[in-house]
C-alpha cells in the first residue's frame, strides 16, 4: 500500500466516522429508527471501514429511538463469534425494548451466510424470552441486506 493510499484511506475513515456521528446525533435527539435506508446508511458508516468482522447492536427504547450503539464482538476477516448470553446481558443492562442486530462483511459482499441466519434465529429466540423485540439484522458490505426486508424475521 502506498503512502497516498494509506492517507486516502485514513481520510475516508475520518469522513465515515464524522458522518456516523452526525447520524447518531440525529437519532439520539429523539428520532425513531423508522427509515430502513437511513438505518442501513448509519450502520454502514459505523461498521463499513473495518477490515475485520464486527457485530454490533442498536439498542432502542419502546418508541424505537436509539438509546445506544454498541460494538460487542470483533472477529477475523470472515467471521465473528457471537454469544447470545452476552447479547442478552447487554440488552438488559441498557434496558432496551428492541434491538437491531448489525454486522459487516469486510469482503464487500453483504450476502448473509447460513451462519448469519442461524445466529439471528438464536438471538431472536433468546431475546424473545426477555420480551425484547428484534426488529432487523442488517449486514453491510458494499451494499446492505436487511433480514426484515427479506422476510427472514
Amino acid at each position: 500500500m502506498t503512502d497516498y493510499t494509506k492517507e486516502q484511506r485514513y481520510q475516508e475513515n475520518q469522513i465515515l466516522e464524522h458522518a456516523a456521528e452526525i447520524l447518531a446525533h440525529r437519532y439520539v435527539r429523539g428520532d425513531a429508527l423508522t427509515n430502513p435506508d437511513a438505518t442501513k446508511e448509519y450502520i454502514r458508516c459505523k461498521l463499513g471501514a473495518y477490515e475485520r468482522e464486527v457485530f454490533a447492536l442498536l439498542l432502542l427504547d419502546n418508541q424505537n429511538r436509539l438509546m445506544e450503539f454498541k460494538e460487542l464482538f470483533h472477529g477475523t476477516i470472515d467471521a465473528a463469534s457471537v454469544y447470545p448470553r452476552e447479547v442478552v446481558k447487554t440488552v438488559l443492562e441498557v434496558n432496551a425494548a428492541a434491538v437491531i442486530l448489525a454486522h459487516n462483511h469486510p469482503s464487500g459482499d453483504a450476502t448473509p451466510s447460513q451462519a448469519d441466519r442461524r445466529i439471528t434465529e438464536r438471538l431472536k429466540d433468546a431475546l424473545t424470552l426477555v420480551d425484547v423485540r428484534v426488529l432487523d439484522h442488517i449486514v453491510v458490505g458494499k451494499d446492505s441486506v436487511s433480514f426484515a426486508e427479506r422476510g427472514w424475521l
